[in-house]
């Protein structure tokens, strides 16, 4: 057993000892909302929005990205479970702007180690084998952090299966403030449509 794995466990021994009366929790979440952002380490979504267990649904991706698996979270978030209001979420320093789907695909070719990242951006220095594999997935990099919100903001507003009357709010998490900041263009796109 790793120590990463044993001082999961022991957290985990000292979460349940207090666990109360959280077992009573419903899936459907307190303040009827769903959170889309991205999975970095750096991002609490709870402490970030003062939510607690029950408050909110959070889906998490590389980048907070639209994906058809977060659009997926969200129509079961909604309709079945009840949120009614959406924030998508991304943050400064995103690691899916230092890479492109042909790069992270070549790396993924090259070998299945993990790559390291260095002042030309991210190499490989494992021995293969590798896997062309990654050339046939959509890792959906990007370059500009606020078009990457509104547009994940306009996919998530033009969906078939997302209702009109539910507001999908835009925004960026600044990393090194802890400050959310509103994205005017995205906030516009999620407006409830008439």
């Amino acid at each position: 057993m790793s120590n990463v794995q044993t001082g999961i466990l022991q957290a985990n021994d000292a979460y349940a000892a207090d666990f109360g009366d959280k077992g009573a929790l419903s899936a459907r979440p307190v303040k009827r909302v769903a959170i889309l952002t991205c999975m970095d380490a750096r991002i609490d979504p709870a402490k970030v929005l003062g939510f607690h267990e029950g408050d909110a649904h959070i889906i998490r991706n590389a980048g907070g990205r639209a994906s058809d698996d977060a659009i997926r979270s969200l129509v079961i978030s909604y309709k079945l479970l009840g949120t009614r209001e959406w924030f998508v979420i991304h943050h400064t320093d995103c690691g899916m702007m230092s890479i492109s789907n042909e790069r992270i695909a070549q790396l993924l070719a090259q070998s299945l180690e993990p790559a390291i990242y260095g002042p030309d951006g991210f190499y490989d220095a494992g021995a293969g084998p590798g896997s062309p594999e990654g050339q046939y997935i959509n890792w959906m990099t990007f370059t500009d952090q606020t078009q990457c919100l509104v547009d994940d903001v306009v996919r998530l507003r033009q969906h078939p299966l997302v209702p009109r009357t539910i507001p999908i709010y835009g925004y960026i998490y600044d990393v090194k403030s802890g400050r959310l900041i509103e994205i005017a263009e995205a906030m516009a796109a999620g407006q409830v449509k008439a």
